[in-house]
């Protein structure tokens, strides 16, 4: 995995200074510790960093294409690439571009998308299977070409500017150039706070995400955005045995292409189905390619497995579960276990923060996330992962309950509103009635719901039930999935791990998406098919676990330790996230009845979120523009 970033500008603008595009790297730095390079013209600078994963010594970038019978040096380029993520279908589209006349010296896929660049265009996209952002500079045509992967695995984000266009991996990168100003208004806040948050949309005023499955193209007429894929909606004409085969065999052909790596590998392992059964294939696939073992990883609280209480959404800790798994796939397995003072110590809260560029409320569900991949990095530099398993397949809990499956809004967000625990939204529950009421996140949420569903291929004449379950599904993979895809990016990449996820292959997610949801749910649970795909490869008590969420600490020391760091912040009168909150409710959550409800993790989201918001404010100064 890479950072990417640079800028172009209209013929005559102005020249940035010499030491910006290193400033830039350096934001980027654990996105790429294996290697740096930057590329320049008159008009574009295109800078890279390296996480070294497929061919290490030939993948330099930024990559240039020159004529073949060009002398060195006497003419540009014909294309300049800078590139982050894996196209798992390269050497396909190698031997076709052989084919086609094109020439190779590496072994990677980086020359082989610069090559599908030279070849196709724009439309060069089209051709790639993977997880990839990437920027071409085209001398020739004066342009320069962005592109994200379909479901938007890797990120990429971009503002436009008096005189071009900046664009980067992270905005902390875009904000380290001058023209690209850190403002955050009352929409900024808006999507801070949405747990269903639009594609393109941006915390910051200037900053654009560009959104999965779209490229841009600036040139002399600015800039133009184009969406390359969506899904389609289709008839399923396969009965349940081939249903259920065919989805096995994509998971198969997915594992099996995404273990292709220069460097160690593992699986993220949690007991639940979704990444067991990415660890029975992947472990499969290991020992016929190449009689080895798969390396597995999972995270566990200390003493968690022993005081473990069920909670709204979790039955049973992950660990007993993970361990049945790796003993019956042969895993070489590891256990991270995580005590208190990890995941409330100052540097790893800062580091998540940092990672993430914005302010969440899922506290130690994030640290733990970082601490797993650290942990993961240890003895691999990537990992498999079981995320969008849910998305595809119907995992959710709030899918299974009709009042929330059925109600004109986004399922997870009538979920938050139904518990009683959130006052209207994880992380808002303690923000004043004045804030509340001009975030306005009613109308908000109406408004973006409304556009998601005016997107949502459908099937004339399709059976109601049928027909939400598709909505349903769509509103999942586009609006709740990047979020998840986002965190996982972010807090891999500051460990220094690069995360792929089999699950979010094209050809398997556009087969679930077709299959009725009568289907989906024969046997009358929550990811009936993929549990009938995966029946002889797990055993069974992990066949017929009930989905979990990742775990969250149960132990009341960190739920004390963090009530301590919120009473610093009322206590501050300088406290920059002040003005924002219900002074009189946050007060109330540091009595001893407060505390004994914040030991709901639900309710302890709007604590969290408090922290963070008021750290975020004070590194980034006066950035709100209310």
């Amino acid at each position: 995995m890479c950072g990417i970033a640079g800028w172009v500008v209209r013929e005559g603008g102005p020249r940035e200074g010499p030491g910006l595009p290193e400033a830039m790297a350096r934001t980027m730095s654990c996105r790429g510790p294996d290697d740096r390079g930057v590329w320049q013209d008159g008009q574009a600078t295109l800078v890279h960093t390296r996480l070294a994963v497929i061919d290490v010594p030939g993948g330099h970038q930024p990559m240039t294409a020159q004529r073949p019978d060009a002398p060195a040096g006497t003419e540009p380029p014909l294309a300049v690439l800078a590139y982050n993520g894996e196209v798992y279908n390269f050497r396909e589209l190698r031997a076709e571009l052989t084919g086609r006349g094109h020439r190779f010296t590496t072994r990677g896929d980086t020359e082989v998308v610069l090559h599908a660049y030279l070849e196709w265009g724009e439309r060069c996209v089209e051709h790639l299977e993977g997880m990839f952002a990437f920027a071409v500079r085209d001398p020739r045509r004066r342009t320069l070409f962005l592109a994200r992967d379909r479901f938007g695995i890797k990120p990429l984000f971009y503002a436009l500017t008096a005189d071009g266009l900046v664009f980067a991996s992270e905005p902390k990168t875009l904000l380290a150039h001058p023209a690209v100003r850190p403002t955050v208004d009352l929409d900024g806040l808006r999507v801070l706070f949405s747990m269903a948050r639009a594609p393109g949309e941006s915390v910051y005023r200037a900053i654009r995400d560009l959104p999965p499955g779209h490229t841009l193209v600036y040139g002399e007429n600015g800039a133009v955005l184009r969406r390359y894929w969506q899904l389609a909606a289709h008839p399923h004409q396969d009965d349940l045995d081939t249903t259920v085969r065919t989805v096995r065999e994509l998971l198969e052909s997915s594992v099996s292409r995404e273990l292709v790596s220069d460097v160690p590998l593992s699986v993220l392992l949690s007991g639940g189905l979704d990444s067991s059964t990415v660890a029975a294939l992947a472990a499969r696939a290991l020992r016929a390619e190449h009689g080895t073992r798969v390396r597995t990883t999972t995270v566990t609280y200390s003493g968690y497995s022993d005081n473990f209480q069920p909670d709204l959404v979790r039955s049973a800790p992950d660990a007993p579960y993970a361990r049945a798994v790796a003993e019956h796939i042969g895993a070489d397995h590891t256990e991270i276990e995580l005590t208190t003072a990890d995941l409330i110590a100052p540097a790893a809260r800062r580091a998540v923060l940092r990672a993430q560029d914005i302010p969440a409320p899922f506290g130690d569900m994030d640290t733990s996330t970082y601490q797993a991949f650290a942990g993961a990095s240890g003895h691999s530099k990537v990992a498999l992962t079981g995320e969008s398993a849910d998305e595809i397949f119907g995992g959710y809990s709030w899918v299974h309950i009709p009042d929330l499956a059925h109600e004109e809004q986004f399922p997870w967000v009538a979920f938050e509103q139904w518990h009683p625990g959130t006052r209207a939204g994880l992380g808002q529950g303690l923000l004043s009635p004045a804030f509340t009421s001009r975030l306005d996140m009613g109308t908000y949420y109406a408004e973006r719901y409304a556009q998601a569903m005016a997107g949502i291929p459908r099937l004339p004449g399709e059976d109601p039930e049928e027909r939400r379950a598709r909505e349903v599904c769509h509103l999942h993979l586009t609006h709740w999935l990047p979020r998840l895809l986002e965190r996982n990016d972010r807090l891999s990449m500051i460990s220094g791990l690069e995360v792929r996820v089999p699950f979010c292959d094209h050809r398997l997610v556009q087969y679930a998406y077709d299959i009725p949801w009568r289907l989906k749910t024969f046997d009358g649970r929550e990811k009936s098919l993929l549990r009938a795909a995966a029946a002889d490869l797990l055993p069974e008590q992990v066949l017929e676990r009930p989905k979990a969420p990742f775990p969250v600490s149960q132990d009341a020391t960190y739920t004390k330790a963090l009530h301590e760091e919120f009473a610093e912040v009322l206590a501050d009168p300088a406290a920059p996230v002040r003005p924002l909150l219900d002074l009189e409710a946050a007060r109330a959550v540091i009595t001893p009845e407060g505390k004994a409800a914040a030991q709901d993790w639900l309710h302890r989201m709007n604590v969290e979120m408090v922290v963070q918001v008021n750290s975020w404010l004070r590194e980034h100064g006066d950035i709100l523009d209310l």
